[in-house]
């Protein structure tokens, strides 16, 4: 018998092709269609018909638009799965979490709202073609998630 995957629901077709490490710091728009693992800092926006792994010491601060989700680390942001979120038992959420699925971990910490998706049969599932413009400003309450006036 193979090791079991530290993210066992992945299914087949999910597979990560793409990985920002650990000692990666990235800023700005992240767009894909496949899929993405963040194990570094990430700030911005991202949008995706994908699949996304926040690693478990990631530290991402951005809104979230993907396919699929799962939080392992630390996000702080809005996120919004078009299929299905899941939370993993050391996952941080500080937002809003709008799916049509949803998976939450013993120990997980979600401070936000949570909207479910209705599915509608025989629906695709749109990909987003841009996303917009977010910033990030820090203030004596830590880092807050803003839109421009």
């Amino acid at each position: 018998m193979g090791k079991k995957s530290e993210y066992s629901d992945i299914k087949e077709g999910e597979r990560v092709e793409t990985v920002l490490s650990n000692t990666t710091s990235f800023n700005g728009v992240l767009k894909f269609s496949s899929s993405l693992k963040i194990e570094g800092n990430y700030k911005g926006t991202i949008a995706s018909g994908g699949h996304l792994i926040v690693g478990e010491n990631a530290k991402v601060r951005a809104n979230i638009k993907a396919q699929s989700i799962i939080i392992a680390g630390e996000v702080k942001g809005d996120v919004e799965a078009s299929e299905r979120l899941e939370m993993l038992p050391t996952g941080k959420l500080y937002g809003n979490i709008k799916t049509k699925k949803l998976k939450m971990a013993d120990g997980v910490i979600f401070e936000g709202k949570c909207e479910m998706l209705r599915h509608v049969p025989g629906e695709k599932t749109p990909v987003p073609s841009s996303a917009e413009d977010t910033y990030f400003e820090s203030g004596s309450e830590g880092d807050k998630l803003a839109k421009p006036s």
